[in-house]
Formats: C-alpha cells, sequence, structure tokens
C-alpha cells in the first residue's frame, strides 16, 4: 500500500498488538496516547518503531471511538532525535559505491521509499487531529512527525534542530515537510546551520513552529486539555475540517476554495448537526480559556 508514493507495506488496520517494542500505547477515554519509548537512544527511531507508529495510525482510523491524539516521548531529555544512525547504518563502509544502493532499496534515486517517511499520521492517511508534545530535543528526522501532526507545543526546554549538513547528508525530506509550519528563511536558517544552531522553544513559538510553551512539567496536562477539548465536539466536524484545511495547504487557496462545497457536503452530517445542536440547547456554556 502507497501512499503520496510512501510505501505502507506491513501497515494494517487490524487491531494493535498487546505489547510494543518501541511505543507505548494507551486510551484516555476518547483520546489516544503515543509515547515514543526508546529513552536510552534519546527516542531516536529505528525499524520496529517505524512499523509500530504507523501501525498506531492505521489502527486510529477504524475507531470512531477516538477523536484524538497526542504523540509526546518518554522521559524528559527528547522527544525524538531522528533515525537512530548505529542500527541503521552500522558498521558498512560509506564508501563503498553501492552501499547507497543497497540501502535505497531500488535501482536508483527516484524510486526511493525513505525510511521515516511512514512517521507521520497523515503518511497513513488518519485525518484524526495528533497534538505533538515536545518534551526536549527535536532533531533531523523528528520533522517527519512534526511536519504531520496538528497542534505542537513544547516544554519551556525543548529544542528544535537539523544535523543533516553538518555531518554531511543533505536536509531533503525535512525542511520539506516543515515548509508549511515554517517561514522560509527559517527553514533554510536551521537546515544550513545544522548542529551550530538550535531553536528554543521561545523562538519556535515566536516564528509560529509551535503554539504554546509550557513548564516541563505542565506539559502533559496541557495536552490533555487540547486533546479533550478537541475531542469533545462532533467528530464528522472536526474531521472535515481538519482535512479541509491540509488539503488547503497541499493544493493552494484557489483550488481549496473550489471543493469548499464539498468539503461542506461530506462534513455537516446528520449526526453532527444534532450533536451539536443538543450542545447549543443545553444551556450549558463553555467557559473558554484566553491564550
Amino acid at each position: 500500500m502507497t501512499y503520496y508514493g510512501r510505501d505502507m507495506s506491513g501497515t494494517t488496520d487490524a487491531a494493535l498488538p498487546t505489547e510494543f517494542e518501541t511505543v507505548r500505547y494507551h486510551e484516555e477515554g476518547a483520546v489516544a496516547w503515543v509515547t515514543l519509548n526508546r529513552p536510552e537512544v534519546y527516542n531516536a527511531f529505528n525499524a520496529v518503531m517505524m512499523r509500530e507508529v504507523a501501525q498506531v495510525w492505521r489502527h486510529l482510523r477504524t475507531r470512531d471511538d477516538i477523536r484524538a491524539a497526542v504523540l509526546t516521548g518518554e522521559g524528559d531529555k527528547s522527544f525524538c532525535t531522528g533515525i537512530d544512525r548505529t542500527e541503521a547504518m552500522g558498521n558498512a563502509d560509506i564508501d563503498d559505491p553501492d552501499f547507497l544502493a543497497r540501502n535505497r532499496g531500488t535501482s536508483n534515486p527516484y524510486m526511493f521509499d525513505d525510511p521515516g517517511m511512514a512517521l507521520g499520521p497523515k503518511a497513513s492517511d488518519l485525518w484524526k487531529p495528533v497534538i505533538c508534545a515536545v518534551n526536549g530535543m527535536a532533531c533531523g528526522g523528528a520533522f517527519y512527525m512534526l511536519g504531520e501532526v496538528d497542534i505542537i507545543i513544547a516544554a519551556e526546554h525543548a529544542t528544535f534542530f537539523d544535523p543533516h549538513v553538518t555531518y554531511g547528508m543533505a536536509a531533503v525530506f525535512e525542511p520539506l515537510s516543515m515548509m508549511q509550519r515554517m517561514p522560509l528563511g527559517e527553514i533554510i536558517r536551521l537546515s544550513l546551520l545544522g548542529n551550530h544552531e538550535h531553536l528554543s522553544a521561545a523562538t519556535a513559538h515566536r516564528i509560529g513552529l509551535v503554539s504554546e510553551v509550557c513548564a516541563a512539567e505542565d506539559l502533559q496536562d496541557r495536552a490533555r486539555w487540547l486533546a479533550n477539548a478537541i475531542a469533545s465536539q462532533p467528530a464528522d466536524a472536526v474531521q472535515t475540517t481538519l482535512r479541509a484545511i491540509w488539503h488547503g495547504v497541499d493544493v493552494g487557496r484557489s483550488q481549496a476554495m473550489d471543493m469548499g462545497a464539498a468539503f461542506l457536503g461530506i462534513g455537516n452530517t446528520a449526526a453532527a448537526m444534532a450533536e451539536g445542536q443538543a450542545a447549543f440547547s443545553s444551556g450549558k456554556r463553555i467557559t473558554p480559556e484566553v491564550r
């Protein structure tokens, strides 16, 4: 199975395994919590984690009772530091002219399935809101996930950087994944400075990469509030709104506006309208937070 050219082989919409090796998964009401769980390597991802994360996203497609998800990392040092190079690279001789071709898995670079692509929820065609709580370093391949989640919040000590060029590798998919989240000059600066400059959580907030910065001890509670608030609303309305916005990112404003009526026809379901009307008629009013 492929999505936007991404290899989804080995992932299905079936029930989740009872135990994972590299992630922790639990549910709180209508919210799923997905925690990258390799703190001994700063939550770097390997082949197992890529498969397990994709399994979770695919599974959530089938769960109408789960209306939102939170993605975070184990511990307080790192959200994710990208691919686990010790496992992925091993002791291979990178001067071997056949090394890249063997690790690419195809005969030429035009048929390349980048290993991190399966990590993002959109790569698994999941259109339920995903809140990412960045609890430390987020670098390199972490941007595959950051580029496809819907809301990013960060602890005050979180940092963002991309060390690819520092270590002789072109940064390509990572900055392209972030183009819709960061101003052009900022993504170029982050990509070209490599390990020489890290974005603080405060700077990430100022440029719009994250929508909220909080104390580390408050991060999970803030993510929980966001996810629960979103999950409390009619799912058809929420998910159609989300899909329409991402469609606009992918195709541009004018083409997205042309599809607006189609999205309204899909999302304004009788069930969602009835749920919304019941909430309005109940007399209970939401006291909103002011940000």
